[in-house]
């Protein structure tokens, strides 16, 4: 596989596979259940679902208690979480592929991207956002760190592998055709159901 970041071969490559290793378990499904309970309930009915990013499907597994008949699909970068994820979704909706390069030709009622944007490279990120409009059909969620201006951080002592910024604000100013509908926050300090300090908000497409 060719990738036109630096940012992608990180992720393809074996700190990809130690992320696997650092998420997944029991505590953290049971987050995730807590999490898209709350954060989707201005959603309505849910009947296909695709997740940009989806490592080995500790979100789509929260989002199947939830939505038990909903049609799920992911797109990951790392070979080993993509092979993991087809354990979870059915092998062929399952696309092994960059977020940069791998085009979706159809529309979901909800689209989700948590804790992906950040690992983007900035110059790159509007072809991330133009994909997750296209691929929406009715929701969007992003669910990231958020800072009020771009900023870069360190991320275990690796630089220029995390960003912060107002993800939804771009998106929000890019299409006119998206509104939000709602947000929060979640907290790593949560005594039953943590999450990893992120903002959430949930777009509705109007058109």
């Amino acid at each position: 596989m060719t990738f036109k970041t630096e940012q992608e071969a990180f992720w393809q490559g074996s700190f990809g596979e130690k992320y696997i290793e650092r998420n997944a378990g029991e505590q953290l499904l049971a987050s995730n259940i807590a999490f898209f309970a709350r954060s989707l309930r201005s959603a309505g009915a849910l009947s296909s679902m695709i997740e940009f990013g989806a490592n080995i499907g500790m979100n789509l597994q929260a989002l199947k208690q939830l939505y038990p008949h909903a049609a799920q699909f992911g797109i990951e970068i790392n070979e080993t979480a993509a092979r993991q994820l087809a354990t979870v979704i059915p092998p062929d909706n399952v696309f092994q592929a960059s977020l940069l390069d791998h085009e979706i030709a159809d529309a979901f009622d909800l689209v989700l991207i948590k804790g992906v944007l950040i690992h983007i490279n900035p110059d790159h990120l509007t072809t991330v956002y133009d994909s997750l409009h296209a691929a929406t059909g009715r929701y969007l969620m992003i669910a990231e760190y958020y800072n009020p201006s771009p900023v870069s951080i360190p991320y275990r002592g690796h630089s220029d592998r995390l960003f912060k910024r107002d993800f939804c604000g771009e998106v929000l100013d890019r299409f006119d055709d998206l509104q939000l509908i709602d947000y929060g926050f979640s907290y790593h300090r949560d005594p039953c159901f943590p999450q990893d300090d992120i903002n959430w908000f949930l777009l509705e497409k109007t058109r």
